[in-house]
């Protein structure tokens, strides 16, 4: 049984929850499921969404959801969720969900051992990662593993690369139209990414972010980039951090932290109104928060979690949390509406195939315009 179910049980005894969970499809399937039963007026009580416009564009802006600014204040989570994230999940000033976990979406991982024999360190730039992957490749081993064969992870990286060419303040700007897709950081990004195809495996469009992260595994690659769910399946797998695998922000990101958080919201209708705002109480509480995020391979949303339930690399991450500049990813449904985050994919995906830097840049440009973005 999910941990917070049985916390909410011994608060709220006597409440049956019942798990209406839409597997498949990476999540098509329920987003699917959600629209038909909220426009249809058979809401949930609550659903998972990640915060942001992946929320915002589809159910706050047209009004089935409803603020949750007065449990903020009742609860204390202004005090205890960092303003960034609290941004993040709000609309017009309003929170409209509650980060119930946080992943990082910008990490570089490494063998520590293939690093070790070779004297390497963890690049910090994308000029040191140039450096590092040149030795490794004189050494014959793939120097970065991707699998992009679902077009997400491919725009994952590209999403990383971006934060490093424009900064926080620059990246955020992509998303309120202040900084241009047409303009010299964005260019700077996709050559650099240009640059950086050259050192991954052949095999890329056949594989998957697991399958990609399996490679450090085998010895068959020395990096990859992707979300801390990568740190989740080495463990799976019996690795362990700072022993068999390393980490590092992703090059040129030092400082700045890419959100990726999952959470839930109230419907205007919920059918279990005064339930289904338990459960949110139990879902942002600190109780909640420290028995869930260590299973699940992520840190808290609140910044009182006990770090000692936590492993070494969830305890990096949470201190990076709580000082770094919090980003917001596209990618994941944060930053950017869901129209614009299916052309990026696309466009990132073509990108991979014919690195045409202008071609690339016109086309996000357009994108941006198209889902009133940018002009």
């Amino acid at each position: 049984m999910d941990c917070r179910r049985w916390i909410y049980k011994k608060r709220f005894p006597g409440v049956e929850i019942i798990n209406a969970t839409v597997a498949g499809g990476a999540g098509t399937n329920a987003k699917a499921v959600l629209k038909t039963r909220m426009t249809g007026g058979d809401p949930p009580d609550s659903f998972q969404v990640h915060g942001g416009e992946e929320l915002t564009s589809t159910w706050v802006t047209t009004g089935f959801m409803e603020s949750l600014g007065a449990l903020y204040q009742s609860e204390g989570w202004n005090k205890v969720f960092p303003k960034d994230l609290i941004d993040i999940v709000s609309y017009r000033g309003q929170p409209y969900s509650v980060p119930v976990n946080v992943h990082r979406g910008n990490v570089l991982w490494y063998n520590k051992k293939v690093f070790d024999e070779n004297n390497l360190k963890a690049p910090t730039t994308w000029d040191e990662f140039f450096t590092v992957a040149e030795t490794l490749k004189m050494k014959g081993i793939a120097p970065l593993a991707l699998g992009d064969k679902n077009k997400w992870e491919a725009a994952h990286l590209f999403e990383d690369i971006l934060v490093a060419s424009l900064g926080a303040n620059g990246y955020r700007g992509l998303w309120n139209g202040k900084t241009s897709w047409t303009g010299d950081g964005v260019k700077k990004a996709l050559d650099t990414y240009a640059r950086i195809l050259s050192y991954v495996n052949n095999d890329h469009a056949a594989g998957t972010w697991d399958s990609a992260t399996q490679m450090l595994i085998d010895r068959k690659a020395a990096m990859t980039i992707m979300g801390d769910w990568a740190a989740g399946y080495f463990t799976s797998k019996g690795w362990k951090p700072n022993v068999d695998y390393g980490f590092a922000p992703a090059p040129g990101t030092g400082g700045t932290f890419v959100v990726v958080t999952d959470t839930f919201g109230l419907p205007r209708k919920a059918p279990h109104r005064a339930e289904a705002l338990n459960w949110l109480k139990v879902a942002g509480s600190k109780e909640g928060q420290e028995a869930f995020n260590p299973l699940k391979g992520s840190i808290c949303g609140r910044t009182d979690c006990d770090l000692n339930k936590f492993d070494a690399y969830l305890k990096s991450s949470a201190a990076d949390f709580s000082k770094n500049a919090l980003v917001p990813s596209e990618v994941h449904g944060s930053a950017a509406p869901e129209g614009f985050a299916t052309a990026f994919n696309d466009v990132v995906n073509f990108f991979v195939t014919n690195k045409n830097v202008a071609s690339a840049q016109r086309a996000l440009q357009k994108a941006c315009a198209d889902n009133k973005m940018c002009k």
